[in-house]
């Protein structure tokens, strides 16, 4: 039987090993800290660590770091990174320079099972969740990168004007809620001051609209929360969001208010503009009575167009245009131009081509 990798472990279930095996309650911190603030490569590295915790922890734990298989840069600095998993699977990661801060996309699922008709990861269906470590893992290799001295980490450090990760965003590979256990025991560990210590305000999770779990995490982590709209009724919404099926404009934004109450942060919404799919003054309107009773901020993300897709951007003036209707009626409201697109690295790009037998594996989860 293989050992389970310590940063495997939650906050809690660590807590607990800890005490089951008797060991004092100070270590809890000495692990972590050695885990995510000293960013430990082996389990001996735990020095302050008692003689009798460092055998427990060696005996029952593994200590292992994601294998990275490929690094592509885009043009603005951008850096695609792909993760070999233990199992052979490959999921991506994405660094991306902005103004005064080095984002991180991360992925939570080899695949996804939402089944959105613009989203390129939709094309491999769901092979499995990621666990807590290779959501993790992400974050450390990504901190080890910048660190390093490839001119690739270098220059996106340039670009940024900062050393190190500023913000945290789920919105790579997966649907996030979908794996909702390893998602928010993940958010708890970057939050936590012994560990990574990320303000709540630089972490953001998004997803395509899981009513029940927007409620849920909305009371178990105080994270930013996106939700990917697309489209203002429910006819255009299931045609390009199957879960629209499942849980309607209604449904989805009474989950949305739930979250927003009480909270300090607004819900901002995802809106990928589509030529004559969504982009339309009336498609505008709609938009506007939809969220008009939801604290928010809208984001407008010009459709990013990859090989096999049957959409497309539409023009400049259509997006400002667009822009400009919410903006006109006091909504907060940004143009998000995606980085990375010569390396296939934007949003809703991100795919790896599956074998016969991940294929296999896929369509048997999403059926």
């Amino acid at each position: 039987m293989s050992k389970r990798d310590l940063r495997d472990l939650s906050l809690g279930e660590l807590k607990k090993w800890v005490v089951a095996n008797d060991l004092k309650p100070y270590a809890v911190t000495q692990i972590i800290q050695w885990l995510y603030e000293k960013r430990a490569t082996s389990l001996a590295e735990m020095t302050n660590l008692s003689k009798k915790a460092r055998e427990l922890l060696q005996a029952t734990f593994t200590l292992e770091s994601l294998s990275v298989a490929t690094l592509a840069p885009a043009t603005d600095g951008t850096v695609k990174i792909g993760f070999r998993l233990a199992d052979g699977a490959i999921i991506e990661s994405v660094l991306m320079p902005q103004k005064d801060r080095i984002t991180l996309c991360l992925s939570s699922q080899v695949g996804c099972a939402m089944g959105c008709t613009f989203c390129k990861t939709a094309t491999m269906k769901l092979v499995r969740n990621l666990t807590q470590f290779e959501i993790l893992g992400q974050v450390l290799a990504a901190l080890k990168f910048l660190e390093s001295e490839d001119p690739r980490a270098q220059r996106i450090k340039s670009l940024a004007s900062s050393e190190t990760l500023g913000n945290i965003v789920y919105m790579g590979m997966g649907e996030p809620l979908h794996n909702f256990g390893p998602v928010v025991e993940s958010i708890r560990i970057l939050l936590d001051q012994q560990a990574f210590d990320f303000s709540q305000r630089k972490v953001t999770v998004s997803t395509c609209g899981l009513a029940p779990q927007i409620v849920q995490f909305g009371r178990e982590v105080p994270a930013r929360l996106a939700v990917s709209l697309n489209a203002a009724n429910d006819q255009s919404r299931t045609a390009i969001m199957p879960i629209n099926q499942r849980y309607d404009l209604e449904k989805l934004m009474a989950a949305c208010r739930d979250y927003a109450q009480g909270k300090r942060y607004p819900v901002t919404f995802e809106y990928v503009l589509m030529k004559d799919l969504n982009d339309s003054r009336k498609d505008a309107a709609e938009l506007v009575r939809c969220i008009a009773n939801t604290p928010c901020k809208v984001n407008l993300i010009p459709f990013n167009e990859y090989e096999g897709s049957p959409y497309h951007r539409p023009d400049e003036e259509r997006i400002l245009a667009f822009h400009k209707y919410l903006a006109d009626r006091g909504f907060q409201v940004n143009i998000r131009y995606s980085k990375g697109l010569d390396a296939m690295a934007a949003c809703g790009q991100l795919a790896i081509s599956l074998t016969e037998e991940e294929l296999r594996c896929s369509e048997s989860l999403a059926s």
